[in-house]
């Protein structure tokens, strides 16, 4: 799912189950910003930080989201070759986002307040 560049086997493991967690929400926070393709959202994940995410990987979760009726998708034509699809949120699409993002940050709260103490405590001799 996820190929990170120098990081060590364990530390892409993590990785990839985070992702795993947070993909779907993250792909719909992209699409409330803009429509995209396919390759559009693979791009976007991959500037924002998330490694590279194979086409494997979006395009079932993206099918998936369209029958849930969170995305529809549109034929656009291509410059340079057959049309595709363009995907863009739905109402129902917002609102699950919405919902979403209110759970993950009260999720990542409570996690960093879990993990907040250890960032202050005197090192060990």
């Amino acid at each position: 799912m996820v190929v990170a560049g120098s990081q060590p086997v364990e530390d892409n493991e993590r990785q990839t189950q985070l992702l795993r967690g947070a993909l779907d929400m993250c792909l719909l926070a992209l699409l409330a910003r803009e429509p995209a393709h396919g390759y559009e959202l693979v791009r976007r994940m991959e500037t924002a930080g998330f490694g590279a995410i194979s086409y494997g990987t979006i395009y079932p979760l993206l099918t998936r989201m369209r029958r849930l009726g969170l995305v529809a998708h549109e034929q656009q034509a291509s410059p340079t070759g057959p049309p595709r699809k363009v995907y863009a949120l739905t109402e129902p699409g917002r609102t699950h986002l919405d919902a979403w993002r209110k759970q993950w940050n009260h999720f990542a709260d409570t996690v960093g307040a879990v993990l907040d103490p250890l960032d202050h405590r005197p090192p060990r001799s």
